[in-house]
């Protein structure tokens, strides 16, 4: 139930993508670039789409969320993670409503705006909710389900937009964003049926209703070894008066260093640029209107199919062979696009043979898969598995704050970089992945099968890197 939070927020990114090539919506709303996609030959072809005020419909939601999350944090502690999911789903549903009712660009991005601090809220409180009460050996797999509810979100938003763009009269647009309301009803009333966690329950000092959730999630009445840890970690917790400047302390560096390089990292692989942008995209490749949401549904439904993968192996092979090995993927393919655009599409013609674009297409696919076994999934996972119970509403919230941050920063400038970079972007997206490559591995450690409250002594402490930050 809680990661249906990832749901809604895959449905925004997708739904996004689509609704801002449907030609309906950009006439009402976005006259100018509505022009320049009709006339051929005029603009460049990677320009048409390069508007200041359509990437803001776009980012505006990330813009929200990265604000959101520094409240949410504090929500997250003193009322729980459950009532801040709640919260969330709330922030969905009015954001929803107002955004398919929306006659004016302001109504439309105020919409976005709320939904954008439902988004904040959620991503706050799922992957924690998660990788508190999921069992050790199936941590992984468990806290990959948000991933992938992102994933199908995705998938049903590409669908939804390649039946209503054929929509006559012009408003399929409005239905695509009014599906939103199911998964935004599935959080909330989920919601109200699952309970708290244990540590977050004891870290408020429920510490009996704790100890009931906890027998009752685990199945078993001899929980004592566990319970003990969380009790342990509660204690330090209760120490912590300011969380934030508790992160900065030396042994909480290691966590939140690769909490924040982890979400930089992820979006400079350039897969968000690729997700919500991936109708564009291929209206730009020169795949007509219907063909190139079809292609976004084919790219969809690789990254659930490939979230899959993840959901079995993580606990199996560990989070550092998932990571290097998509980094070879995602550099090979990413070179491939680039040398294909580079040769085939030029700025006023393309002659991009359907042997080529449908290169250009599996290439998509291989980066889509390779990132959404490890780099997509591992993001959310490593930073909420890692940070010791005192500082781990303070360490999502900086995860979030920076993985919008980024997302903003992409979703704002792709198209205007697409213009000016044309298929050199996909170039510069590549020498990101070597980076990362190097910082996994040297710096990443395996986290596997290690309880989440003994992180500091197994992990940190027998790091050849990280072990010198732990003296304290």
């Amino acid at each position: 139930m809680a990661a249906t939070g990832g749901l809604m927020f895959g449905y925004d990114i997708g739904i996004s993508g689509g609704v801002t090539s449907m030609p309906s919506f950009l006439k009402k709303f976005f006259p100018e670039t509505y022009k320049r996609t009709q006339e051929h030959g005029i603009e460049s072809n990677y320009c048409k789409y390069d508007n200041q005020y359509l990437q803001l419909f776009t980012s505006s939601l990330y813009l929200a969320a990265l604000i959101a999350t520094m409240f949410a944090s504090v929500v997250t502690r003193k009322l729980g993670r459950k009532q801040t999911m709640l919260i969330a789903g709330f922030f969905f549903i009015i954001g929803t409503v107002l955004n398919s009712v929306g006659n004016t660009l302001i109504l439309l991005i105020v919409g976005r705006i709320i939904l954008g601090c439902g988004v904040g809220f959620a991503n706050q409180a799922v992957p924690v909710f998660l990788s508190e009460i999921a069992p050790t050996r199936i941590r992984g797999a468990l806290n990959i389900m948000f991933q992938l509810n992102i994933t199908i979100g995705i998938l049903i938003a590409n669908i939804v937009n390649y039946f209503t763009a054929k929509i006559e009269g012009g408003y399929g647009w409005r239905i695509s964003i009014a599906f939103s309301a199911i998964p935004a009803i599935m959080l909330t009333v989920g919601g109200f049926m699952v309970d708290d966690t244990p540590n977050s329950l004891v870290e408020r000092g429920k510490e009996e209703e704790g100890l009931i959730v906890l027998k009752k999630i685990r199945g078993v009445d001899n929980v004592e070894a566990e319970f003990e840890d969380i009790l342990k970690a509660s204690k330090v917790a209760k120490q912590v008066k300011s969380p934030f400047r508790n992160l900065l302390k030396r042994h909480n560096r290691p966590p939140l260093v690769i909490a924040i390089c982890m979400q930089v990292f992820q979006q400079f692989t350039g897969i968000n640029a690729i997700m919500f942008y991936a109708p564009v995209l291929f209206n730009t490749l020169g795949f007509k209107s219907d063909a190139a949401l079809y292609s976004a549904v084919i790219t969809g439904a690789v990254n659930v199919l490939s979230t899959l993968v993840s959901v079995y192996f993580v606990d199996k092979v560990g989070r550092r062979i998932l990571l290097l090995e998509a980094c070879v993927q995602m550099f090979v393919s990413q070179i491939v696009i680039a040398i294909v655009l580079g040769l085939k599409v030029q700025d006023y013609s393309q002659d991009l043979s359907k042997g080529f674009a449908m290169l250009v297409v599996i290439m998509v696919c291989t980066f889509v898969a390779s990132f959404a076994w490890s780099w997509g999934p591992l993001g959310w996972l490593i930073p909420s598995e890692t940070f010791p119970l005192e500082a781990r509403s303070a360490g999502q919230s900086v995860t979030v704050f920076v993985n919008m941050l980024f997302t903003f920063i992409i979703a704002q400038a792709f198209l205007s970089m697409m213009c000016h970079m044309k298929y050199g972007i996909f170039f510069f997206f590549s020498a990101w992945v070597l980076v990362m490559s190097l910082f996994t591995i040297f710096l990443i450690p395996e986290t596997k099968n290690i309880p989440i409250e003994e992180m500091n002594e197994k992990v940190w402490g027998q790091h050849w890197f990280w072990k010198t930050y732990m003296d304290d």
